[in-house]
């Protein structure tokens, strides 16, 4: 597969009790789509310091294209705690402003996005103005086929307003349940709140996973459900991400739904029973 998709955003270093991982959603997505060959880029910005020439080294050695990560001199490389509870489910203590708050619109960027298949993008790196106009003038700019916005709520970086110019500007969207229940209110049924959320957005395809229990995704005015795979959780971090980039692989690859739907969640569940973002996939699982 030699589609381009640039997953734009924020790279980070996840700190753990017993060390650290290099870490942020779109960064892990784009990582998880090379382990499904896809010709994937990062567009993110970082500091001119010790933990970002680390973390340059690091993506370097994994293969991933680095061209489009930018340097700054003054804010800093982000450096998140990860808190693990006792079933593995995380929380994160995210400082700012750092170096990603800063992403700028550059010829190089503009050169990728005209030819890009598809732009991966969350509302966490939109939280302060400069990257989040670097963003959205890209996105009214350019028309990239599949524009793919992962909600990925880090309360409190992100502002309701922001999520809807976000949303309209999508053509698919990925969201967990948490994240859909603050997003539509109500108490209706979560089917009938991906069709209301939908006739607000025309959003083609609306995914709402659901951890343990699988996904459920409205694709071209139809529903597809997965029931998930059971594993033994050791932590939830890049679960989401992994079965993202599976999404985006499928979508194009022109892949049917069911099978695209059945490979994501057996992929998420492989990652949430790994420690870390991005343990190497056995062959069975592609």
């Amino acid at each position: 597969m030699n589609k381009q998709v640039l997953c734009f955003g924020e790279v980070l270093w996840d700190t753990f009790d017993d060390g650290k991982k290099v870490g942020g959603a779109p960064l892990n997505v784009a990582r998880h789509l090379l382990q499904q060959n896809a010709n994937a880029t990062m567009v993110s910005r970082i500091g001119t310091d010790e933990a970002g020439n680390e973390l340059l080294s690091v993506l370097t050695e994994n293969g991933l294209d680095i061209s489009l990560i930018q340097s700054d001199k003054n804010l800093p490389t982000c450096e998140v705690a990860v808190q693990l509870n006792d079933e593995g489910h995380a929380t994160y203590i995210i400082p700012q402003p750092v170096s990603w708050d800063n992403i700028q619109p550059t010829d190089e960027f503009t050169e990728q996005i005209e030819k890009a298949e598809a732009i991966v993008f969350g509302s966490l790196a939109c939280r302060q103005a400069e990257t989040r106009n670097t963003l959205l003038n890209m996105l009214s700019e350019y028309t990239v086929p599949l524009r793919v916005f992962d909600v990925n709520l880090r309360p409190p970086h992100f502002e309701q307003d922001t999520i809807e110019t976000l949303a309209a500007l999508s053509n698919v969207i990925k969201m967990n349940e948490d994240e859909a229940n603050m997003l539509i209110h109500g108490s209706a049924p979560l089917r009938e709140k991906m069709i209301e959320f939908h006739k607000k957005f025309h959003t083609q395809t609306i995914c709402v996973t659901r951890g343990e229990n699988g996904a459920l995704i409205w694709h071209d005015e139809e529903f597809y459900e997965h029931p998930g795979f059971k594993v033994d959780v050791v932590d939830t971090v890049g679960a989401g991400d992994s079965f993202l980039a599976t999404l985006v692989a499928g979508l194009i690859n022109n892949q049917p739904m069911p099978d695209i739907l059945e490979k994501a969640c057996k992929i998420g569940g492989f990652v949430a029973s790994q420690r870390g973002a991005n343990p190497t996939y056995t062959t069975e699982l592609l």
